[in-house]
């Protein structure tokens, strides 16, 4: 790979995302952009792009934390800095990789060392390399949520904080925050997202003549880097001097009552929570309006910064897209164009008073629109308009694999909240909100010898361990004498999320549209107990002759919605085959990730069509999970007066409990415990 970086200026189209990054360089108090975007849409390339049009920086020569030598941070770990010499080097770009850990990002303590010499020994993590710079997180959904709000509270406080054991370190962690994700691998939470200061949507253009440009210009770069590079260096210097000049206009520029009445009257309107959307709009606003070279924010400024500091705090629903009503936004931002002559006057007529005279910002309501062309919205790519329709048309029924009709897919119902399934036993898994694990928080539970860099020390267990040898270590004064071997590490126990398969009978037995309706719903309930407590998910549906894997184990639960919603149904009831395609991708997701435990979830009336001996082979294929001891639950989904029973003698064979769609709503408390308590008494029994 060439260490020629590819022009930023090279990059085509993209102009939201263009704006949104350049606009965090020339004020980093925006709070960072997250990248939304579907593979291949050089998400990272424009950002690597972007550090090298960021301006140098002088820093402390010497010091690890990139201080600046006209005013040195005084709680720098490297500091005092007697007459400090100046070194000057390009902006940092800290790639932060999908399996960090918390030590590798805020840094470490030798905790050995603090304890046995007393010494402060602290090696830098990512945040203080990232200082003054750009840290990018590439696929930041996939990183632990933890990890994320470490990240977020260090982009909005400006420090890193690292404590262990009573010994503090902290230093200055002021970055360009910019994440990239991929919706299709999972979403990040709202509460995560509220923290970016500003999202972008992306996605392919779908112009021939554009898309071949890309290829050309892809192509041209890969051919020689430096060459292509150079054609493109004027256009980087230019930019480069943009940002430089729009940095240094940053404080002249006014923020006036009348643009700061129409911030805080659209974020009301949208009815976002809390107070950080004003404040990143606000700031926003103020960013664009020095980018455009102006000392006063317009209203196309707060229009633009409305478009990307909003759409992703819309989310009400873990399902819900991104999006923005550009209707109701025009709207709000005309009604608080003006301010009135004598706002107590009741009897003022409001078309009264010459026409523009509002404010220092009245006039045009336009307002000089956003600052460069290319700007606005690419394709309504921002959000799904409300009128498109949310599942597919409704085409003639066809015939179903294995015989019978297939039925229209019908719509879920409304989800609610469910009980919760839990993986018996002690895990090892990611941290999430499921089942009992070993985590890197939670409760301490007991103490251990350290399996590799000790970096939680069980301080009563150390001394404890040591106590016994002080004579022989001939100690003579108040210190312990420590050892290596004498050191003990806590082990904690939180929660984990779960590999959750669902095995979904699609057959014609679950035809009938009310009886789907309730069982898509419970589904899609279930879906959102997952998306909550972090877990990963998959989905089986079995129908006609075959089971067909619908949603390979992902992180996006919102995909596993939609293929939900899709569903048809019709044809007989290959129980079995669905089981066994259950063995097959749990076998495959346990090499894959062997510390992630799965819940499986099947979802029937028991039934097993398409063979004389159906349900004897559903039955062994149910023997074959529990031989495994998988954790399962049996979604019983039969109804009528007249009712064989057959999910839970289904639910029996695996071990499991067997729970109705009544059962499966969080108020059924007493009829969960006792089918759980049932089915541990049976597994002991047994």
């Amino acid at each position: 790979m060439s260490d020629v970086r590819y022009p930023f200026t090279a990059i085509v189209g993209m102009a939201d995302l263009r704006l949104g990054l350049l606009l965090n360089a020339v004020s980093p108090a925006v709070g960072g952009v997250l990248v939304r975007g579907e593979k291949g849409t050089a998400k990272s390339t424009m950002v690597r792009a972007l550090a090298g049009l960021l301006p140098s920086i002088a820093t402390v020569d010497g010091c690890r934390f990139a201080c600046d030598p006209v005013a040195p941070d005084q709680q720098c770990p490297d500091a005092p800095h007697a007459v400090p010499g100046t070194e000057l080097r390009p902006a940092h770009l800290v790639e932060l990789p999908v399996g960090v850990s918390e030590d590798r990002i805020v840094g470490s303590l030798d905790l050995e060392r603090a304890l046995a010499e007393g010494v402060k020994a602290y090696e830098p993590g990512l945040l203080a390399k990232a200082h003054r710079g750009v840290l990018y997180i590439d696929e930041v959904n996939l990183l632990q949520d933890h990890l994320v709000d470490l990240l977020l509270d260090a982009a909005a406080m400006g420090r890193s904080y690292v404590e262990r054991e009573g010994v503090s370190v902290r230093h200055a962690a002021r970055f360009l925050l910019v994440g990239t994700m991929n919706p299709e691998e999972g979403e990040l939470r709202p509460q995560l997202l509220d923290r970016f200061g500003l999202t972008v949507e992306i996605a392919a253009t779908r112009d021939a003549a554009e898309r071949a440009e890309v290829v050309r210009r892809r192509l041209a770069y890969d051919a020689d880097p430096a060459g292509f590079a150079a054609r493109f260096a004027e256009d980087e210097r230019a930019l480069a001097e943009r940002i430089t000049t729009a940095r240094e206009l940053l404080p002249e520029v006014e923020l006036s009552d009348v643009a700061l009445r129409q911030i805080t009257a659209v974020c009301a309107a949208f009815e976002v929570d809390g107070l950080r959307a004003d404040i990143v709009m606000a700031r926003t606003a103020v960013a664009l309006a020095a980018w455009a070279g102006r000392t006063a924010v317009e209203e196309g400024d707060v229009r633009q910064a409305a478009r990307l500091a909003l759409p992703h705090r819309r989310r009400r629903n873990p399902f819900d897209a991104p999006g923005l009503d550009e209707e109701q936004l025009e709207r709000t931002l005309e009604e608080h164009a003006e301010q009135p002559d004598d706002p107590e006057d009741p009897d003022r007529d409001p078309d009264g008073g010459p026409e523009g005279d509002g404010g220092p910002d009245g006039g045009d309501p336009d307002g000089g629109g956003a600052p460069e062309p290319g700007t606005a919205p690419q394709d309504g790519s921002t959000a799904p308009t409300p009128e498109e329709p949310a599942q597919p048309g409704t085409p003639a029924p066809q015939p179903a694999p294995g015989g019978g009709r297939e039925a229209t897919p019908v719509a879920s119902g409304e989800p609610y909240r469910t009980r919760l399934f839990k993986v018996p036993g002690t895990g090892k898994g990611a941290q999430g909100r499921r089942s009992p694990a070993e985590t890197d928080s939670g409760h301490t539970i007991r103490a251990r010898r350290p399996q590799g860099r000790l970096a939680r020390l069980h301080l009563a267990a150390t001394l404890q361990a040591a106590a016994p040898h002080q004579v022989a270590r001939g100690r003579d004064s108040r210190a312990l004498v420590l050892h290596r071997d004498d050191f003990r590490e806590q082990v904690r126990q939180g929660r984990e999320s779960n590999l959750v398969l669902f095995v979904v009978d699609a057959s014609g037995s679950m035809a009938a549209r009310q009886r789907m309706t309730a069982v898509k719903g419970a589904v899609l309930s279930l879906l959102m107990d997952a998306y909550q407590r972090r877990d990963k998910i998959g989905m089986i549906t079995f129908r006609g002759a075959a089971a067909d894997l619908v949603l390979p184990p992902t992180s996006s639960v919102e995909v596993g919605a939609a293929r939900l919603e899709q569903l048809p149904t019709g044809g007989r009831t290959p129980l079995a085959a669905g089981l066994l395609r259950a063995h097959e991708v749990l076998r495959v997701e346990r090499m894959r990730d062997p510390d992630r435990r799965p819940l499986l979830v099947v979802v029937t009336d028991g039934r097993a069509t398409g063979g004389r001996d159906a349900l004897a082979q559903a039955d062994r294929a149910a023997g074959l999970l529990a031989s495994q001891g998988l954790a399962a639950v049996v979604l019983d989904c039969e109804s009528g007066p007249v009712r064989l029973g057959l999910a839970h003698t289904l639910a029996a064979r695996l071990n499991a409990p067997a729970v109705t769609l009544d059962e499966l709503r969080a108020e059924g408390v007493a009829a969960l415990v006792h089918a759980h308590r049932s089915a541990d008494h049976d597994r002991k029994a047994a």
